[in-house]
């Protein structure tokens, strides 16, 4: 970053401008783009599509698309150029940083480091532990949680939250002495079902270790915050944060960041190169080498902003009346099961995944899409040993014999209308 910029405009070129005399627009609640486009049918007709499937990808909001329109024509290289343009894109890209550390409660020390997504960030972390690190992590994770660690203690799916916190306990006091990690989920990608993070918080303080966790399918639904939840990190991707333009975050302590080698070695992560090479100090230009996601990280603040102003009150409240339509409505339905960890009245975002009896789980999201021109998603959601545990031994009948579910998943643009229309055609799928 240059030593000085030029003063900032007295309005940002990435706030859309307002017109003379009138005041700002302000928006109750946030919008999505592409609620209402059609869908081309089997049959040739055409119907408003029906996207239940946000757990995978977010539609973007309008403000993220505006965010993005104002940014484009100063957009420019970040970090080392001497120009307007870059001068601008580094403050917005800086800001972006600051807008995150806000919206997910981080101490004012935290590292943000930009990634891809929660997969990048979660590996990001796996290659920054020290040498010898204990991580303890459970089955039912994210794959992109389960997967990254070397040589991890993998609990078993827990069968209650009282359960997964006594697991993590005895866990943790049975690793050696030295660096220990908690890796878990904050809503599981599955169900929905919400996890003891603050327990599970407590746990890792009690025994000296540091407790990572996987809001990618929180933060879309509810607000976060590390502070007051004693987290040490936190991982998640902007794509199902409703900025679909590949950014990610992994916030946290930024100690052992910046004591590891840069997890991509280029420009911006070296401070000076010579026969030796010095890397760049600070955690966050230390693992960003090379040219950023300048629009993605615009982006994902803008998501963010929208958010937050919205009211997690409002969005919350919404989400918890279409939520009861839909598991209401599946629980009607004799021969449709929805996949619980545990129990129906555990707490829950808007995640419900399901099977069908005697129906492979791609035939009923293929039928859905080609017959009534609804969005879901069909498999094991990058979470196969949690998949396999929940169809226990009804997964041949429930699911085709493939070992698969469907899963139905909402946000924002979501609408009465879609969560009827899902139930119907449920309906109409007769056990075969």
């Amino acid at each position: 970053m240059p030593a000085t910029l030029a003063p900032a405009p007295s309005r940002s070129p990435f706030t859309p401008a307002e017109t003379p005399g009138t005041a700002p627009e302000v928006r109750a609640f946030p919008r999505v783009i592409g609620a209402d486009a059609p869908v081309p049918l089997d049959d040739g007709r055409q119907v408003p599509y029906a996207n239940l499937d946000y757990a995978a990808s977010a539609p973007c909001l309008e403000a993220v698309h505006e965010a993005i329109t104002h940014a484009l024509p100063y957009y420019s290289s970040v970090h080392r150029g001497a120009g307007y343009a870059s001068q601008v894109t580094t403050e917005a890209y800086e800001r972006a940083r600051e807008t995150v550390r806000e919206f997910l409660g981080a101490w004012r020390r935290a590292a943000v480091v930009f990634t891809r997504n929660t997969t990048d960030a979660m590996n990001l972390l796996a290659h920054a532990v020290p040498s010898g690190t204990s991580v303890v992590v459970f089955e039912s994770e994210h794959h992109a949680s389960l997967l990254p660690w070397k040589r991890p203690v993998r609990l078993p799916v827990p069968a209650t939250p009282a359960e997964a916190i006594d697991a993590a306990d005895r866990a943790l006091a049975a690793t050696p002495v030295g660096a220990r990690l908690l890796v878990v989920t904050a809503a599981s990608n599955v169900t929905g079902e919400l996890w003891p993070i603050r327990e599970l918080a407590q746990v890792a303080r009690r025994h000296g270790a540091r407790i990572a966790v996987d809001a990618a399918q929180l933060v879309p639904h509810r607000p976060l915050d590390m502070t007051a939840l004693g987290l040490d990190y936190v991982a998640f991707s902007g794509h199902k944060l409703y900025a679909p333009f590949g950014a990610g975050v992994l916030a946290g302590r930024a100690d052992w960041l910046r004591a590891a080698d840069p997890y991509l070695k280029g420009g911006g992560a070296s401070a000076s190169v010579a026969d030796t090479v010095r890397w760049a100090p600070g955690a966050e230009q230390r693992h960003e080498a090379g040219t950023p996601n300048v629009l993605g990280v615009i982006a994902l603040a803008a998501a963010c902003e929208a958010l937050t102003a919205a009211g997690w009150d409002a969005l919350a409240a919404r989400e918890e009346r279409l939520l009861a339509r839909l598991r209401t409505g599946l629980a009607a339905l004799p021969h449709v099961r929805e996949l619980n960890l545990w129990g129906d009245r555990s707490p829950r975002v808007g995640i419900v995944s399901f099977t069908v009896t005697g129906w492979n789980a791609r035939d009923v999201a293929l039928t859905l899409s080609g017959e009534h021109g609804i969005g879901v998603r069909d498999g094991k959601f990058c979470a196969h040993p949690l998949v396999r545990h929940l169809l226990g031994g009804d997964g041949a009948a429930g699911c085709g014999g493939e070992g698969a579910a469907v899963r139905a998943s909402f946000g924002i643009g979501t609408t009465e209308e879609h969560i009827d229309r899902l139930c119907t055609a449920l309906a109409r799928l007769a056990p075969r």
